[in-house]
């Protein structure tokens, strides 16, 4: 099973902040049986019994006695039988304008597009804990090399360049970054070979097998380096680039955003930035979300805020819609699971713990709205550089925007995610199945195959974050000044290699990155009895 935190993935989480199921949590009621059921039976049967109340097409599922959770042990390995259920659960619901399942994975057809199983959090803190090589978690915090690459060329004459490095890291504070070339690592040529050296390149980074790493090679600006890398703890800006670029004699702000982390790491950061561009007199806005898989949707709510013009202020962010079991009331099963903040703290109200099942879940009760309070009162275009990678709360930005702003996309196809979810925790595992689906000001959220840019690019290693000549870059510069997107690709020079047929960038090792939304927003209770 591949690791759903990975770039082929993308989801929207949506969580109150709620990991559940401490010992003193009460079990879900598995079906009578004249055997006694094992713990991993009712765990399989819990797992069937929330989602036929809150998953979000629950009504396209069979009864529990057609759908037999227990007949999911195929394996040794409890986890892969539990995803293996989940994965069934989620054939049912079938998305009309593809006839496949709406969580069908091009990518990995086996798997779930966006409901997934994850261990626990030891500390029940509500935040991403990394479990893979090279991971960021959305408090900022790091324990690898901090490296993301990627190859450029043909297979016999090809370069490794740093597609990025996360703030902080042993990489960035060796002084690499994006565009960077890698010649030489743990003392061996490479650039010749790709399909031979390419899980070389791959071992060698990854920091669940290694602490260091040895790497030369050039950096943009052609001077060289030979630096040993150290594995280590850090704390991580979520920005990875933010400047004030001049064109068409516009002040154009340009942010490269890494993830929409927690409120400690991220709203702080993006107020400097913003302050920044207001001071400047910027008009108008480059966001570079290529590799933000999402995060927190408080920190989403915040960029928007930051960027939406004045004449916004109160209307309509975007909608959450969650299935009529759910907004009737109906989905009992959630007394048993706690509500807790952020931290993990369990809430309380008059003494009483408060669980899911005190939540309102209908529409209006999950409708935000725009709260301009600093930023740009009045910005002209914004761009955003999209790619695969884009999902989830990013994806949230742009369609939030749409309504008020002249929004443009440029790059690649995102990921397609407008449904989200919070994690329901049951024995040992939180199990995410999709609650609802967004929606904009306008109505609009049925973007499952993703967005399509409005410019299609390559993205550009050989530049820097923020390069004027960089392709996507270039492009939305050109329609920020212009109105009028580039109609041609530019060709790609590597080290004096012109593009040709056969030349291609190919992502190499590649971060864990998170792909979801997490919605720790102020939720509205029922009345409480």
């Amino acid at each position: 099973m591949k690791n759903k935190f990975l770039n082929a993935g993308i989801f929207m989480l949506w969580v109150l902040i709620s990991f559940t199921a401490c010992k003193k949590d009460k079990p879900v009621p598995p079906p009578t049986s004249s055997t006694a059921p094992s713990r991993n039976d009712l765990t399989k049967d819990s797992i069937f019994l929330y989602a036929k109340e809150i998953y979000l097409w629950n009504t396209d599922l069979p009864s529990l006695t057609t759908f037999s959770p227990r007949s999911y042990n195929s394996s040794s390995d409890n986890y892969s039988n539990l995803t293996s259920e989940l994965f069934a659960i989620t054939r049912y619901s079938i998305n009309p304008s593809t006839n496949l399942s709406y969580e069908y994975n091009k990518d990995y057809p086996s798997e779930t597009k966006y409901s997934f199983i994850d261990d626990l959090v030891a500390s029940g803190k509500l935040t991403f804990a990394p479990n893979a090589k090279s991971s960021v978690g959305l408090d900022g915090k790091g324990n690898d090399f901090g490296v993301a690459l990627a190859a450029v060329g043909t297979s016999t004459n090809y370069k490794i360049y740093f597609k990025f490095t996360s703030p902080g890291s042993p990489a960035a504070l060796a002084g690499l970054g994006r565009a960077d070339i890698i010649e030489s690592i743990n003392g061996k040529s490479i650039g010749t070979d790709f399909n031979n050296e390419v899980d070389f390149i791959n071992n060698a980074f990854d920091d669940t097998k290694n602490t260091t790493v040895q790497i030369a090679g050039k950096r943009k600006d052609n001077t060289a380096y030979n630096v040993t890398l150290t594995k280590k703890s850090y704390n991580s800006s979520p920005i990875y680039k933010d400047t004030v670029l001049i064109s068409s004699g516009k002040q154009i702000g340009y942010l490269a955003f890494a993830r929409f982390s927690d409120d400690n790491n991220s709203s702080s950061a993006l107020d400097t930035v913003f302050a920044h561009f207001v001071k400047a007199g910027v008009t108008d806005l480059i966001i570079d979300l290529r590799y933000n898989g999402g995060g927190f949707v408080s920190t989403a709510e915040h960029l928007i805020n930051l960027i939406a013009p004045s004449s916004a202020n109160g209307k309509v962010m975007f909608s959450e819609a969650y299935n009529s079991t759910m907004q009737s009331g109906q989905a009992t099963i959630l007394q048993n699971q706690p509500l807790r903040d952020q931290s993990g703290k369990i809430q309380y109200s008059n003494g009483r713990m408060l669980t899911y099942a005190d939540i309102s879940y209908t529409i209006a009760d999950n409708t935000f709205n725009i709260n301009k309070t600093n930023g740009i009162s009045n910005v002209g275009k914004v761009v955003f550089i999209i790619s695969g990678s884009t999902a989830s709360a990013s994806e949230l930005v742009i369609n939030s925007l749409r309504p008020y702003v002249d929004v443009k996309t440029v790059g690649e196809t995102s990921y397609g995610k407008p449904v989200g979810f919070f994690p329901v925790r049951i024995d040992k595992f939180d199990v995410y199945m999709s609650n609802f689906s967004s929606t904009n000001a306008s109505g609009n959220g049925d973007y499952y195959a993703g967005f399509t840019p409005d410019s299609q690019k390559p993205d550009d290693v050989t530049k820097d974050f923020g390069n004027s000549n960089e392709l996507c870059t270039a492009a939305a510069l050109a329609y920020i000044g212009t109105g009028v997107f580039p109609s041609s690709t530019s060709n790609i020079k590597v080290e004096g290699v012109l593009s040709q047929s056969g030349v291609s960038i190919r992502n190499v090792f590649t971060p864990s990155l998170f792909n979801g939304m997490i919605d720790n927003t102020p939720k509205k209770l029922k009345k409480l009895k």
